[in-house]
Order: C-alpha cells, then sequence, then structure tokens
C-alpha cells in the first residue's frame, strides 16, 4: 500500500454552519455531470462524503449496486449513516479513511467520486493515483470541486473582497489550494489519467432566500467555525476583523439586486481498460 498520509488541515471543520451547507447538497446540484455514466448495479466509492447527503443519492441511483462512503472525521460518519438509515437505504456502507492511502484493493469500484475533497487534501495528484487505483479498468473518477478566486457576486462589496482574500490564504496555510477547480485536469493528467472529459458547473445565489441562506452561513462560518479559530490562532485576521467580514455577508445579504455565483472544475476520468 502507499505509505503517503494526509498533512492538510481541513479549513472548514464541521460546525453547524458548515453542515447547514453540506447538507444542502444532492446528487442533482453537485455531481449532475456524472449521473448519465451510472448504472443500477454499480459499486460506488464516495470520497469525503460528509453528513451522506450526495451518498444518499448516490446508493438510491445503484439499487443493484453498493456504495462505499468515507471520510477522515468519524463525527460526521454518524450524521451520513443518520441520512441513509433515513433514506431507508441498506446498500451503503461507511469508514473511516485517507484518500492518500486508501484500504481498498486495486480495481474495486465502478465509480470514485470526490465532491469538494481535492481543495483540502496535501497532495491532490497523490489523492487521484489512489483514486485510479481502487477504481477498475473501464470505470470512472469523478471529482468536483469550487475555485475560489473565480467566484464573483453582485453589487460590490470590499468586505466580501477581504473574506475572499483572507480564505485564500488561511486555506493555502493549512495545505490546501482554495483554486482547485481549474486544476482538475492538470492533476488528473499527473496521476496518470489519459481518457479525461473536464467541464463546469455553478451554484448561483440570487432569490432573497437564497442570499439569506448563503450570507447567512458564510456570516455564521466567518466567526463560529474552524475556519474562523484557524484564520485567528494563524495569525491571518483578528477576531474584529472576522466581525467585520461576517457583518459584510449580512449586509449583502440583505441587498435586493444581490447575485453569487460559485464556480467549480469538474471531470470524469475513465480508467483505461
Amino acid at each position: 500500500m502507499p505509505t503517503a498520509r494526509e498533512t492538510a488541515v481541513y479549513t472548514h471543520g464541521h460546525h453547524e454552519s458548515v453542515l447547514r451547507s453540506h447538507t444542502w447538497r444532492t446528487a442533482a446540484n453537485s455531481a449532475a455531470y456524472l449521473l448519465g455514466s451510472l448504472k443500477p448495479h454499480m459499486r460506488i466509492l464516495d470520497v469525503g462524503c460528509g453528513p451522506g447527503t450526495i451518498t444518499a443519492d448516490l446508493a438510491a441511483l445503484v439499487p443493484d449496486g453498493h456504495v462505499t462512503a468515507v471520510d477522515r472525521a468519524p463525527g460526521v460518519l454518524d450524521r451520513a449513516r443518520a441520512t441513509a438509515a433515513g433514506r431507508g437505504l441498506t446498500n451503503v456502507d461507511f469508514a473511516v479513511a485517507d484518500v492518500h492511502a486508501l484500504d481498498f484493493p486495486d480495481d474495486t469500484f465502478c465509480v470514485v467520486h470526490a465532491h469538494q475533497v481535492l481543495q483540502h487534501v496535501g497532495d491532490p495528484v497523490q489523492a487521484l493515483r489512489e483514486m485510479r487505483r481502487v477504481t477498475r479498468p473501464g470505470g470512472f473518477v469523478a471529482v468536483r470541486d469550487s475555485d475560489y478566486a473565480a467566484m464573483t457576486w453582485y453589487p460590490a462589496s470590499p468586505g466580501l473582497d477581504d473574506w475572499l482574500d483572507l480564505y485564500r490564504r488561511v486555506a493555502r496555510a493549512n495545505g490546501g489550494e482554495p483554486d482547485a477547480g481549474r486544476r482538475l485536469r492538470s492533476w488528473a493528467s499527473a496521476a496518470g489519467f489519459t481518457d479525461i472529459t473536464a467541464g463546469s458547473g455553478t451554484w448561483t445565489f440570487s432569490t432573497p432566500e437564497e442570499r439569506a441562506w448563503w450570507s447567512g452561513l458564510w456570516a455564521d462560518r466567518t466567526v463560529a467555525s474552524a475556519y474562523a479559530e484557524l484564520a485567528v490562532s494563524g495569525g491571518h485576521a483578528t477576531e474584529e476583523e472576522l466581525r467585520a467580514v461576517s457583518e459584510a455577508w449580512r449586509e449583502w445579504g440583505e441587498r435586493p439586486d444581490g447575485w453569487f455565483a460559485v464556480l467549480h472544475g469538474e471531470v470524469l476520468c475513465r480508467k483505461d481498460a
């Protein structure tokens, strides 16, 4: 087995404001680029499953197959188990794992999926090599990551400019790459894939309800999450500066003309048969 291990720190943590975002995610809004390749019998590995909402959707889409969901954080796996149980799914199991050194044999899964994972790991190319290793010949590795530098919003807000600059500095200090979306194709090629379909997708928040939800979770995350603690302990911002960024999020959320778009890179990589 490879000996590489995770060295990066997960910037967001699992505060309620983070899980508020993660539990909103579905296969439809976060993995649409993969769904046309799924077959009912497939065996899937869902890497970095978090609270398991995408996992549960994938399990429902492969009723004759199976989904194994893994995450580094044992606590969040309890949420994922509850999500699957609440939907009556019996074709899914869960385990703690490090994507740099997956504890599965070669050629095990038809599909290996990871959503918003590679931006947080210490060696994304090694992670992709491992995902490729455990994929069966002819199977797929499907990866989607946001790209913070490509996020855009209206109206202009100096406070949100400060947020973006601060987040990217904190994420990189933790060993991650916040602008991962644009790098996915390059990383996949470096990991040994030759059959790569690269694309992009967006989340857009523009209705009053969407703006309130998106701005509220970031306002809370900025002052009361692992990200906030890391920003202060790492010397990237003071608590007063974090409060100012949080307030800027709330002010933006109240703007009737507010609009925010999150760009994601997506790659669907077929393993050579």
